[in-house]
């Protein structure tokens, strides 16, 4: 279903009013210039039509001027050959004609006034295509900008959530280096139950070795 109804309706219509109540303006204007190209092409076809029609209306009057004159010359002719009856009716078809070339000149004053009408009606529907068209390329920039403003924030968002992971990563890394750190400390430190025992029994021989010494430096004290 078209927008418009008819020709006036394109032409008293407010573009701005009726995309601001459209739920989708983009498609409406759409609408919108494609009726108006439609309508256009109309216009301009009947247009064409009545160019062809003056064009026609022009040349059958150019034929009956000239009638008027052949039947004038033919009068003066029957005058000078003294046949005024043949002069008389030369004049009366001379007569005849020249009222057919006054309803000729009127009809072709009312193609020229429907071509004026055709021609005013085509520029102001060039006009209201071309406001359509330029309230097109405004969405569009509209929308194009609101899409820009969204894969920025988009953007944005995104940069913001992989610094906060890369800050956390590098925490995480950090933590793993202390621990790390801490861990290579404690290296060699680990005593095992067997550790434990060999040092225990690496004691037992270091007592009786020197409670050995010490009886061997008693006896000598003792021999002196």
């Amino acid at each position: 279903m078209g927008i418009f109804s008819r020709f006036s309706d394109i032409i008293n219509s407010n573009l701005t009013a009726l995309l601001d109540r459209a739920e989708d303006p983009a498609k409406m204007v759409r609408m919108m210039i494609q009726e108006m190209e439609e309508t256009l092409v109309e216009v301009r076809t009947s247009s064409a039509r009545v160019l062809a029609d003056r064009k026609e209306q022009e040349r059958r009057l150019l034929r009956l001027q000239q009638d008027v004159q052949d039947w004038e010359s033919k009068a003066r002719l029957a005058l000078g050959k003294g046949r005024d009856d043949l002069a008389r009716a030369a004049l009366t078809e001379k007569q005849a004609v020249e009222e057919t070339v006054r309803l000729a000149e009127r009809e072709l004053k009312v193609i020229e006034e429907q071509l004026s009408v055709l021609n005013e009606e085509i520029g102001q529907l060039q006009q209201k295509l071309d406001d359509a068209k330029a309230k097109q390329q405004s969405l569009l920039a509209r929308e194009q900008t609101s899409r820009s403003r969204m894969d920025i924030r988009r953007s944005s968002i995104r940069e913001k959530l992989e610094e906060a992971f890369r800050k956390f990563e590098a925490y995480e890394r950090k933590m793993d280096n202390m621990e790390a750190e801490v861990e290579a400390q404690d290296l060699g430190r680990t005593r095992t139950l067997h550790d434990e025992f060999t040092e225990l029994t690496r004691n037992d021989k270091v007592e009786s070795e020197l409670e050995a010494l010490k009886a061997s430096m008693t006896n000598q004290r003792s021999e002196h």
